[in-house]
């Protein structure tokens, strides 16, 4: 019955969108719930992508089974275990170009706890970090953020400010400019405020 029941809720769900087995308990224990989704990995009918983590596969005729894109991997993951989720400082700075630097792997500032969540061949690195450094998670004002903070004080200039302000939206840059900063780039992002102001 379990698995039945499974199935078809699993069909409401697109190909190629994450999901956690575990907003499958109301159908039936943890037990009956895992061996089901074993059975329907078994069968083809499911992917497993991490654990707890599922997805009816999506395929190309080239290349087969693809995967979902990382991001939502990560919000699922985030979803699931009630996490705030941001873009790590290292993987932001090349975003916005202050860094030609690409991370060995992919990293995420978590308010969970420091871990790698294997995904397929593939290490998600997950790194603790204050509230702070989580504001504004999943916009692009937080990415922007997220940069400047790991740039750190050495690391950020005038022109850091300028390139990373100037890439942003009216909202966007409104975003950062109310955000929670240290204090050597609240100065920052006044003096930018200023001159932009001034004209």
């Amino acid at each position: 019955m379990t698995t039945a029941a499974i199935q078809q809720r699993i069909k409401t769900y697109p190909k190629g969108k994450p999901f956690a087995s575990k907003a499958f308990l109301k159908l039936g224990s943890r037990t009956s719930v895992d061996q089901a989704f074993s059975r329907l990995v078994k069968s083809g009918d499911l992917s497993r992508i991490t654990s707890g983590i599922y997805v009816r596969p999506k395929t190309n005729r080239f290349v087969g089974k693809v995967m979902p894109e990382m991001a939502k991997i990560v919000a699922t993951i985030a979803k699931t275990n009630g996490e705030t989720i941001q873009v790590h400082g290292a993987e932001a700075a090349r975003q916005f170009k202050l860094t030609t630097q690409v991370p060995a792997q992919p990293m995420f500032y978590t308010s969970g706890s420091t871990r790698e969540v294997s995904v397929g061949n593939l290490k998600i690195r997950f790194v603790y970090a204050a509230r702070r450094k989580l504001q504004l998670a999943g916009t692009r004002a937080g990415a922007a953020l997220s940069a400047l903070w790991f740039l750190g004080k050495q690391g950020v200039s005038e022109n850091t400010i300028r390139s990373v302000c100037s890439s942003l939206g009216p909202s966007e840059l409104s975003q950062l400019m109310a955000a929670e900063v240290p204090s050597w780039l609240a100065d920052h992002l006044s003096v930018y405020q200023q001159r932009a102001a001034n004209g």
